[in-house]
């Protein structure tokens, strides 16, 4: 899981440095985060323990229990070419949103957890996603349904 987030910084970094890639600093971020908060390409996911773990071991029951996430169990590469397909409108109107089927693990706060003992229940299924995408290239940066 880190050794192919580290092999896609580095691709990243390679053609940003040849001009193939030019992220904005905004974009970057978002994407990062993105990477961060839905995408486990090496996890089949599927059990109540997956989320609990997970949620924890990617910030998102610090402040507050996150109520709903969601991990795509997908090579970064076909999260990415999601980015090509054509547009549709997210939920806040803007058209810059694609989907795609994929596999994943839907992970839903229980309701009677407090922070930071999170716990959820999974949901592993494949299905129908949206994702929103910016720059040049397009990359994903939000998880929209």
């Amino acid at each position: 899981m880190a050794l192919q987030r580290i092999h896609a910084l580095l691709l990243l970094l390679l053609l940003t440095m040849l001009g193939l890639v030019q992220p904005s600093y905004g974009q970057d971020r978002m994407y990062q985060r993105f990477l961060r908060q839905h995408v486990d390409p090496e996890g089949t996911g599927g059990n109540d323990a997956y989320c609990n773990l997970m949620m924890q071991r990617r910030k998102m029951t610090m402040r507050q229990c996150k109520h709903v996430n969601t991990f795509i169990h997908e090579d970064i590469w076909n999260i990415r070419s999601i980015c090509s397909t054509t547009n549709i409108q997210c939920k806040n109107g803007k058209m810059n949103c694609h989907e795609g089927v994929v596999k994943v693990t839907d992970c839903r706060e229980t309701g009677s957890s407090r922070t930071p003992n999170c716990r959820y229940r999974a949901l592993a299924s494949t299905r129908r996603v949206v994702i929103a995408c910016e720059g040049n290239p397009e990359m994903p940066v939000h998880f929209d349904r």
